[in-house]
């Protein structure tokens, strides 16, 4: 019996992957399913399993935090509907890297290597993950969004990615605030949909609500034992990391 977790904060993704896992000739039992990063912590601190199934972006911050914090010994498939962590992912125990909607053809692949990856010699295994990773960090990189479309009573006008200091999701609006401290209301739905535009070097989210420019940040001090004030140019008041991306900010920011 193959043991698995399932880290997924989206209940029909949670589903669509039982599905295609009862649907497969191995025996599978799906010991777990969680949704937070502290709730992987605790399971996977006490408990081993075959292969983990992970999604990247859950409701408390960024999965990675969990493989930095735990040492994992099997081998992850992380599935996600944004393509720009795929290096991380590699990096992570990672075999394979699903992108979201995909297909059970697509889902059956990536099991097929894990099955073979479960047969092999451990040293294989190192050796093949290792060549993997050298032909994911040989691909192309990936052309970034330069400028952003604002939406203004006089019509639409243009701000350039690199003015930005931060994005700003307010009640479902998102705001581009420029290096002056200026709101632009911005055209993309989505915090998340702008997050998956840009340059995970130089952009990071630091909270639910707020993406911040690398390049534009001024200071940052202590604001209580598990966050920081972050201030940001020509912006007056502090943003404030939380709790979940607070640690992974601090590694970011030093790069």
């Amino acid at each position: 019996m193959i043991k698995v977790i399932i880290i997924e904060d989206e209940i029909p993704a949670r589903n669509k992957l039982k599905r295609f896992l009862s649907e497969l000739e191995h025996p599978v039992k799906v010991i777990a399913e969680i949704d937070t990063i502290e709730s992987a912590i605790d399971f996977l601190k006490n408990s081993t399993v075959d292969v983990i199934f992970s999604d990247i972006e859950l409701l408390d911050g960024n999965a990675f935090e969990i493989y930095d914090q735990v040492s994992i010994a099997c081998p992850i498939i992380f599935t996600t509907a944004y393509d720009q962590f795929w290096m991380n992912a590699f990096e992570s125990n990672g075999i394979e890297y699903l992108l979201k909607p995909f297909t059970q053809d697509r889902f059956k692949k990536a099991w097929n290597k894990f099955l073979l990856l479960k047969k092999s010699d451990p040293v294989e295994n190192e050796i093949l993950m290792k060549l993997q990773k050298m032909l994911h960090n040989n691909q192309p990189e990936k052309n970034y969004k330069q400028r952003f479309t604002v939406s203004s009573h006089q019509g639409m006008y243009f701000i350039n990615t690199e003015d930005i200091a931060f994005f700003e999701a307010d009640e479902g609006i998102v705001f581009a605030i420029d290096t002056f401290g200026k709101k632009h209301l911005l055209s993309e739905s989505t915090l998340k949909d702008i997050e998956s535009l840009l340059d995970p070097s130089v952009f990071f989210r630091i909270n639910r609500s707020e993406l911040v420019q690398k390049h534009h940040v001024v200071r940052i001090e202590r604001y209580n034992k598990n966050a920081v004030a972050i201030q940001m140019k020509g912006y007056k008041s502090h943003l404030i990391t939380s709790q979940a991306n607070t640690s992974a900010f601090r590694r970011w920011i030093e790069e």
